[in-house]
């Protein structure tokens, strides 16, 4: 069972995904905040496996609710909504830990099937969503990052072959795609992303595509 914290300052925006997920045999909705400083709260004491997270709320935002969410160590992804047209709320989300994004007029279908990727650990953001919100967000990008650095801790610790496999994952590459192209079997692909995942401490493959870009593996 999937459980979820709906945050939204929006009560019709909150019942309406709250009776979406609870048509659902695998999810349950643990509680609902109208707040980022709400969603803390809650999401410290219920644990749950997933945050719905709007953006835009008075008072603390979603960007810095999800900061501290994930800054706590705890199991809790977070999974934000946002909208083609604020960019730079994305990016920013992108850097505060999110696991993925969805457009809030997204399917129902797409809502429930990326609650559960990322619950299980995966990214729900789509490949050309993902470029659009990294293209943008690499002009926020510190000076100095445009190169790769072999003496960035997170690269200095990857072996020739994950370095290559952490370059692919910028690039938007899929684990079969990577088989295909690298010649590997997908097992070996997936034993390389964890190992990729674990040495540049990324909590999912979202995490790890930002790492290629700050350590200027991958430009846009």
């Amino acid at each position: 069972m999937t459980t979820v914290l709906i945050v939204d300052d929006q009560p019709l925006q909150r019942f309406g995904f709250r009776m979406l997920l609870e048509s659902q045999d695998d999810m349950t909705v643990l509680d609902e905040a109208a707040s980022g400083t709400e969603a803390i709260r809650e999401a410290a004491h219920l644990r749950p496996d997933v945050v719905l997270m709007d953006v835009r709320m008075p008072g603390l935002d979603g960007i810095e609710a999800t900061r501290r969410i994930t800054a706590s160590g705890e199991r809790t992804r977070v999974l934000i909504l946002t909208t083609f047209d604020v960019d730079e709320y994305a990016c920013a989300g992108l850097r505060a830990g999110a696991s993925g994004f969805l457009v809030k007029d997204a399917e129902p279908e797409d809502l429930l099937s990326g609650i559960r990727a990322v619950a299980s650990g995966n990214a729900v953001v789509a490949p050309g969503l993902t470029r659009r919100l990294l293209d943008a967000y690499v002009h926020h990008l510190p000076a100095g990052t445009t190169e790769p650095s072999a003496a960035d801790p997170r690269l200095a610790a990857l072996t020739d072959r994950e370095r290559e496999i952490l370059t692919v994952i910028g690039k938007g590459w899929t684990n079969t795609e990577i088989a295909e192209r690298l010649h590997l079997a997908e097992s070996t692909v997936k034993t390389h992303v964890s190992r990729v995942l674990a040495k540049t401490a990324s909590r999912d493959r979202v995490q790890a595509v930002i790492c290629a870009y700050e350590t200027g593996l991958v430009r846009p």
